[in-house]
């Protein structure tokens, strides 16, 4: 059936292709930034890091914001505030007036989640899962998008600067394009005023009994944190586990990143369709539980194709949209204020990439296959978790209907 929401949802869609270039566009643009700024690649990753701070910063407070003031308004501040950015770097000066600029970049993605996780979820309540994984996707189109770009820019002889103006150019374009769409939430509040073009309400989550904060919410926000921390950590240290516990070659260790990209991309593609018809809890299980057998795995028979064949499954398992999933369960089961438990649930998620770097560089230095070993740990508790929350879900959640 058509939804009146698709146009609507195919902006906010575009924005995540812009926010998956905003990503990585200092890292592809590097050597150019470094003679701007009159720096090293430390400065470089010091502006990088303050992405995450920014996040850090806004993610909470904009959820609740986002529940009080509506979706539309924090998908546009995300909008304008990346805008900010684009330009903000482009021209910065030196690393210190572009770090302010990437914790804006860190805000605007908190801004940009707050409103558009809800407003997926209101305006495709039967396929939240879906429509919440394909923004994994929209992601990776902006990453893989980018690259090719600037190859572009460099083989022709063009500024740099044009990747960042292009995709604000994007931005402005987009804005326009959105700024007449329906979103539920603003249709739901013009019905209970009684104002005329309301559509029918979403079906409504019904309970057995009332799932409660202090179990199944607590256990949600400890699986947001153990979801980023697990792939995270085969993302950032792969390569090097392949190498130095494999024994692989360099060269063949380098692209065990572009299996679990694969894997992770292939994850979107399927989970897209089946969770339309499976409700997302089941896939939150499974992922999770192939996730962990598969680092276990891992750690136990470090060999080329164990790593080889375990950087695609962990891709697929672990970082091809369960984060996303794991989100729209919670939001099901506390329907109340969407924008606040995705601030919640994105928090911890955000933390993670803060304390699980600094935390596997400690272990590295003993030996490189503990991390693997730490991974193991972390997935372990994340099953667990998964299960904590399988048993609520049913407990709570009527699904005779499903």
């Amino acid at each position: 059936m058509k939804n009146r929401y698709m146009p609507t949802a195919i902006g906010l869609y575009m924005n995540y292709v812009v926010h998956g270039i905003g990503v990585i566009i200092i890292s592809q643009n590097q050597n150019a930034l470094m003679d701007q700024w009159d720096t090293d690649l430390m400065g470089i990753a010091k502006v990088i890091s303050m992405l995450g701070i920014g996040r850090l910063i806004a993610i909470m407070i904009s959820g609740r914001l986002s529940d009080k003031f509506g979706r539309k308004p924090f998908i546009y501040l995300g909008m304008v505030t990346y805008m900010a950015y684009f330009f903000g770097i482009v021209f910065s000066p030196s690393v210190e007036v572009a770090m302010f600029f990437a914790v804006i970049a860190g805000i605007a993605n908190s801004f940009l989640d707050s409103g558009t996780y809800p407003a997926l979820m209101e305006s495709f309540p039967k396929t939240a899962g879906t429509a919440n994984v394909l923004l994994k996707a929209f992601i990776q189109i902006g990453q893989f998008a980018l690259p090719l770009m600037i190859k572009f820019l460099v083989s022709s002889g063009l500024w740099f600067g044009w990747s960042f103006v292009a995709v604000a150019v994007i931005l402005v374009l987009n804005s326009l394009y959105l700024w007449k769409r329906p979103f539920p939430d603003q249709e739901e509040k013009q019905a209970a005023e009684g104002t005329e073009g309301a559509v029918q309400q979403a079906p409504t989550t019904k309970f057995k009994s009332k799932p409660k904060m202090a179990i199944e919410g607590v256990a949600f926000v400890i699986y947001g944190f153990i979801a980023q921390a697990t792939f995270y950590l085969i993302s950032q240290f792969i390569g090097t586990y392949g190498e130095k516990a494999a024994g692989m070659a360099a060269e063949n260790a380098g692209v065990l990143v572009s299996y679990y990209s694969m894997g992770s991309l292939l994850c979107v593609a399927f989970t897209a369709v089946v969770a339309a018809k499976v409700r997302p809890i089941y896939l939150v299980l499974l992922y999770t539980l192939v996730s962990f057998a598969t680092i276990l795995v891992m750690w136990a028979f470090p060999t080329p194709l164990v790593c080889t064949v375990g950087a695609g499954l962990v891709g697929f398992f672990a970082a091809g949209g369960v984060l996303q999933l794991g989100l729209t369960v919670m939001g099901e089961m506390f329907p109340a204020g969407k924008g606040t438990i995705t601030g919640i649930f994105y928090t911890f998620g955000s933390i993670a990439s803060f304390v699980i770097p600094v935390a596997a560089a400690k272990i590295a230095e003993t030996s490189v296959r503990n991390i693997m070993l730490f991974d193991t740990i972390i997935a372990g508790i994340g099953f667990v978790l998964a299960v904590v929350i399988f048993i609520r879900y049913r407990q709570t959640i009527d699904t005779s209907e499903a």
